[in-house]
């Protein structure tokens, strides 16, 4: 009978990894990254197969759609999966990098250079795309991973997760670079959580409940990424038609993701016709619209909105619609009720447009466009780790170049301090 191992156990195992895969060269790296995509689609049946699983559990439960969303996976998704292998392989490594050089006042030569972090674990949710995107990304910044799904895709992440280790394997590498915690109760996420001395860095990435939950009981480094609870304000100096068309991007392409828009901020003297073409989106896609005294009556399918509504990331076909007098109104509610994720103002005024960048401290602040460009893949990153709410070391979406420290390195010719 196979030994399940415990969380600590795959601690030490990933640490002991880190040591070898920080050795590799970008050469072997790339190489080790082509047998894992090789693996991923020959063992594409197995996974689609472990996905089916998943999904009728899922419905069973009565998942919301989003959800079911967020936790399917296709062909078409799996070929994706695919290349985004290709996009990380086509990437500088990021290890290694001189970041600076400078002779301090005694002749010393200081130089600061990237370095793997060392082991990297994320706690996640729903996705199982995000199995290989973490490791992937992982493995390119020279750091073993430990990932530990949740239990609605946990059929799907073992799949993935055996067909990257394979990869490894078949690569001639050690395949504990990349483990996979497959018990899902609370207390291996809690044990992952306060692993000291093995987790170098911790991502979290799901509801907020897991994101608050990683945050207020982690014991290791952890980049706290977003809970999105996105809006756009539409001002009345705006293209009407394609201010209508971002917002129906933002909010119908995928509703379970955290860069759809959640909250939608109107100016008071946006014409009729604003109104007529949003209601055309709002009947074809079924839209719940939680409003404000002022929109309530202009707006089809509308319920009166409550205070709760306009800071809840819905992740559903739901919106919470304010009216404000002008741009500065905009901001404060912005201001209030944003989780920091994305912001979008839609405007001809180049003023307020700047005003709002200015003003507006999300992580991404956008003038003109959907705010589902939120993405490490859109921003030119290849695949992400997910979107960083926080202000230290990584903001916005979390790629390669997020997932390295730094070093100093110094040369010297004998000098001693005096």
């Amino acid at each position: 009978m196979e030994h399940t191992l415990s969380v600590k156990e795959m601690g030490k195992i990933a640490k002991e990894a880190s040591y070898k895969l920080k050795k590799l060269k970008t050469k072997e790296k790339n190489a080790m990254l082509l047998e894992i995509k090789k693996a991923l689609l020959s063992e594409k049946e197995n996974i689609l197969r472990a996905n089916e699983e998943d999904i009728k559990k899922g419905r069973e439960n009565n998942m919301p759609e989003g959800l079911i969303d967020r936790l399917l996976l296709t062909d078409e998704r799996i070929e994706g999966m695919a290349k985004s292998i290709d996009e990380v392989i086509d990437f500088k490594d990021p290890v290694g990098k001189v970041l600076s050089m400078e002779e301090n006042y005694a002749g010393l030569l200081i130089g600061k250079k990237t370095v793997p972090m060392g082991v990297i674990a994320i706690i996640y949710e729903s996705r199982p795309n995000v199995t290989l995107d973490a490791a992937i990304l992982s493995l390119k910044a020279s750091s073993a991973i430990i990932l530990r799904g949740g239990k609605e895709s946990i059929k799907s992440n073992i799949a993935i997760a055996d067909a990257i280790r394979l990869g490894i394997k078949n690569a001639g590498y050690d395949e504990n670079f990349v483990q996979i915690v497959k018990d899902t109760s609370r207390e291996s996420s809690k044990e992952l959580m306060q692993l000291k001395g093995y987790v170098d860095l911790l991502l979290p990435r799901g509801s907020a409940s897991l994101i608050n939950s990683v945050v207020e009981n982690a014991k290791v480094p952890v980049i706290e990424t977003g809970v999105g609870n996105c809006h756009i304000y539409v001002d009345d100096e705006c293209d009407i038609e394609n201010a209508v068309k971002i917002i129906e991007n933002a909010k119908t392409q995928r509703i379970g993701v955290c860069n759809a828009v959640e909250s939608l901020v109107l100016n008071k003297n946006l014409p009729d016709k604003f109104f007529d073409l949003f209601n055309e989106v709002i009947e074809e896609h079924k839209i719940k619209v939680h409003a404000d005294e002022a929109a309530l009556p202009k707006l089809k399918n509308a319920v009166k909105a409550e205070e709760d509504d306009y800071g809840r990331e819905y992740l559903d076909y739901e919106i919470s619609v304010k009216t404000v007098d002008d741009v500065d109104e905009a901001i404060d509610h912005i201001t209030k009720y944003s989780t920091g994720h994305s912001e979008s103002i839609l405007t001809e005024s180049y003023e307020r447009a700047m005003k709002f960048l200015e003003e507006v401290d999300s992580a991404c602040v956008y003038v003109n466009a959907s705010t589902r460009f939120t993405d490490g893949g859109e921003f030119g990153k290849g695949a992400e780790l997910g979107i960083s709410t926080q202000k230290l070391h990584a903001r916005g979406p979390v790629g390669l170049d997020e997932l390295v420290s730094y070093k100093y390195v110094i040369f010297g010719h004998g000098e001693y301090r005096k």
